[in-house]
């Protein structure tokens, strides 16, 4: 029988590799709440969209003979993050710019209505069934062994997590130090007195959903390689987990995003683990109700200031 600290660190790991994934979806939700104060809840089908593009690319990369497991990683993501940031880029064109100053019920309906259009329209383009795939990276490194049982890190964990800490501090560092990240918090704090000092406010908005679907598509890619099987309806429960995970953290906050996907991640692999994995969400959700009970900014979110 394994012992509590061994199986402790197994679920840790599990949490921080679910955690992940939640959190760079995470991400995009925030940042387009922290802009134009709107919750995109067709993000999760982005998500979606990300892990069949994957799952296409691999499938074309075998045929082609491109079998080297590192270059065939590198040109999924960069074709997933490509495909999914048009796909974004048009979302906010259609659906969201034209309602932007409209009453915010006009535009969280449209977010719904497109989330459920993107769910049957990828239904219809590749079916209702499961689509597996074989595990592409294999083998790890051994952390702990108490008699029969091993506690081991997969290099798939370590890339995922290697890849999560990498873009964060990519996306942390764009919004900090560059033009389009001052004009990304210029937009936050008051549209159009940033339209009045120049920034061009449609450019940028139509970049931050490029961004947020960007991360999110390599959330899909993670998710694909991670549990070898996608379908059409993986997008609607990781959106909303991931929202779950935004309003934890602190919608509006990029490290509050990640904070709260860790811990619906964490959450999720203690209680599957410890206790009854049917009643995995109900802890994660019960656990945010008691942080906006107690904190309703979330964890690391600023409260609103009222401009006068």
């Amino acid at each position: 029988m394994e012992s509590t600290f061994e199986y402790f660190l197994e679920q840790l790991i599990n949490g921080v590799t679910l955690g992940s994934v939640y959190g760079l979806i995470a991400i995009g939700y925030t940042m387009v709440y922290g802009i134009i104060g709107m919750i995109n809840f067709a993000h999760g089908e982005i998500f979606m969209i990300g892990s069949f593009i994957a799952l296409i690319t691999f499938m074309i990369l075998g045929i082609v003979g491109i079998t080297w497991v590192p270059l065939a990683i590198l040109i999924v993501l960069i074709v997933a993050m490509l495909l999914t940031s048009v796909y974004g880029w048009t979302l906010e064109r259609i659906a969201y710019r034209p309602l932007r100053n409209s009453p915010r019920l006009a535009a969280l309906i449209t977010a719904i209505g497109m989330s459920i259009f993107l769910q049957n329209y990828v239904q219809l383009l590749q079916g209702a069934r499961n689509k597996p795939m074989q595990p592409i990276i294999r083998g790890g490194i051994e952390l702990m062994r108490q008699g029969d049982y091993v506690v081991s890190l997969s290099y798939l964990q370590m890339f995922i997590i290697l890849l999560t800490i990498v873009l964060m501090a990519v996306f942390s560092l764009i919004i900090a130090k560059t033009s389009l990240g001052r004009q990304q918090r210029a937009c936050e704090q008051d549209q159009k007195m940033a339209s009045l000092l120049g920034v061009d406010v449609d450019r940028t908005i139509s970049l931050t959903f490029v961004m947020g679907s960007a991360l999110a598509s390599v959330a899909g890619v993670i998710f694909l390689i991670n549990y070898g099987v996608i379908d059409f309806y993986i997008g609607f429960l990781a959106g909303v987990k991931a929202f779950t995970a935004a309003v934890l953290g602190g919608i509006g906050s990029l490290p509050g995003a990640m904070l709260g996907g860790m811990l619906i991640g964490l959450i999720e692999a203690f209680w599957s683990g410890y206790f009854t994995v049917e009643y995995k969400d109900v802890a994660a959700f019960s656990i945010l109700v008691l942080v906006l009970i107690f904190r309703p900014t979330g964890l690391l979110g600023k409260p609103d200031v009222e401009k006068v």
